[in-house]
């Protein structure tokens, strides 16, 4: 089986196992650092990553996995809109007089 190259940013995933995303990777050291959905992260060297079987994977639906964050809490206006939805680069614009 061909060996996925791990980028900084995509989600993967064993067979059969959970998803994670690649968060760092160290030519230097040879190392990749991956998060879990739940937060966990975890250090893999090159070698342990080439002998591994990963697959990608679309990341998921709830970004909020490993925040901790109580669907609760999440803003929204009451017409159910987020704040990213109104919010444009003239909200950053010095209105000086």
């Amino acid at each position: 089986m061909k060996t996925v190259y791990p980028i900084i940013g995509n989600w993967y995933r064993r067979p059969d196992g959970p998803i994670f995303e690649v968060v760092a990777t160290d030519d230097e050291e040879g190392s990749i650092e991956i998060q879990h959905f739940d937060g966990t992260v975890e250090e893999l060297d090159n070698d342990a990553w080439s002998s591994s079987v990963f697959l990608s994977a679309e990341a998921p639906e709830d970004w909020s996995g490993s925040l901790d964050i109580d669907p609760a809490d999440k803003v929204q206006d009451q017409d159910g809109a987020k704040s990213q939805d109104w919010v444009t680069a003239m909200d950053y614009v010095d209105h000086a007089d």
